[in-house]
């Protein structure tokens, strides 16, 4: 989200000497991403950002597919994945293409036994139950229920939890999540139109400056593989920053629905951007309001596009059982559409309280085993 931030104490003028109180020099990191011509913030450290120690034998965690050419529709219960203490081991991979990772999580501890950094993925977690901090380098973000929490790739962060109840649903993106280049102008604002606006991005507010040396654990995700990397002093030593690189929060209550006479088309819902998918926000919204509209959606054709939503909450009134944490794909090549009986019953609704978060891909998603262990029976027939 393009929005200059800042936090904390840095020089007037980049790339100029910055002193510390003890007279010695603060040291300068330029945090950009696509080489220098992304997005970008420059920190400044209290100690050199390069001291390793050491570096462990990397561990393996490429996704594999159990199902590799899939044109089933599946329905997976999200609810049912499995809770673990530690952060990473309760990120589970469901579904996976060469753009992104689909995960499910149900960490019941604190990440705060070690760092944690996505070299290979900017990540998208929403918060369906749960809440806390999100701790960076960049400084911190409280989150809650409904919260997307965006997280550019190479941030360093730990995440405190306030109790052991959390179930996070999880996109890993390997391009850049940005706002839909719809509701932006030329310079990046926010458009009159966009169905949220610059007020509601929740940007890093505390920033937490410790001078420490010791061993500090920072795991690091890239190629599929977890590294081990220990440095020499604590990741989390910045004193000042600016710039437009850097995590925040977005609620999906703060969104605000597009409607019309007769029923809008899913991308009125799309809220994030990447390179051949997106992310779209169901929310409570008025129905259409022709005399003669048929809310519920109507039956379309996944031609182009692999269709992932995963419910959160509400009424869904396209579906005839659907509960918190199902998560369903519809892939490209067959059409899909209202179960039995929900096209009628919609007719005469005024309104719908659902809650979901939508993914759409523009090329096959792959299936894994874990996400088999959570299927739903009989989905495949249901619309008979």
């Amino acid at each position: 989200m393009p929005i200059y931030h800042s936090l904390g104490k840095f020089p007037s003028k980049r790339h100029t000497t910055f002193y510390k109180e003890d007279g010695n020099l603060h040291y300068e990191q330029l945090f950009g991403t696509e080489g220098f011509s992304g997005m970008s913030s420059l920190l400044y450290h209290l100690h050199r950002p390069t001291q390793i120690k050491s570096v462990g034998t990397p561990v393996n965690c490429t996704p594999v597919a159990a199902v590799q050419h899939n044109i089933s529709p599946h329905m997976f219960n999200g609810f049912k994945t499995k809770q673990a203490s530690d952060f990473l081991e309760s990120r589970q991979i469901l579904l996976f293409n060469n753009d992104l990772n689909i995960a499910t999580a149900a960490p019941t501890d604190s990440l705060n036994t070690y760092f944690y950094k996505n070299a290979d993925a900017d990540e998208v977690i929403f918060v369906h139950q749960g809440e806390g901090t999100l701790r960076t380098l960049v400084g911190n973000i409280t989150f809650g229920y409904g919260d997307y929490l965006v997280i550019p790739r190479g941030i360093i962060y730990q995440i405190e939890f306030k109790t052991s109840e959390n179930r996070l649903f999880i996109v890993e993106s390997f391009s850049p999540v940005v706002t839909p280049k719809r509701y932006r102008n030329y310079f990046g604002q926010l458009l009159e139109h966009a169905p949220f606006c610059e007020r509601d991005i929740r940007r890093p507010d505390v920033l937490e400056t410790h001078d420490e040396k010791g061993e500090f654990i920072i795991k690091i995700k890239k190629e599929n593989h977890m590294h081990e990397v220990v440095y020499a002093t604590h990741p989390f030593d910045v004193a000042g920053w600016d710039g437009y690189n850097y995590p925040y929060a977005f609620n999906i209550s703060n969104f605000e629905p597009i409607t019309g006479r007769v029923h809008q088309p899913p991308p009125v819902h799309q809220t994030f951007e990447a390179h051949n998918f997106v992310i779209c926000s169901f929310v409570p919204r008025l129905y259409d309001y022709h005399p003669q509209s048929i809310p519920a959606p109507y039956n379309h054709s996944n031609i182009d596009s692999d269709e992932v939503l995963y419910y959160v909450d509400g009424d869904f009134m396209s579906r005839n059982h659907v509960e918190k944490g199902f998560i369903s794909l519809h892939p490209a090549g067959v059409p899909h559409g209202p179960h039995p009986g929900a096209y009628e019953r919609s007719i005469g609704q005024k309104e719908t309280q659902e809650l979901a978060v939508m993914v759409d891909t523009f090329k096959p998603l792959r299936i894994t085993q874990t996400a088999l262990e959570l299927n739903e029976k009989d989905y495949l027939t249901s619309w008979l």
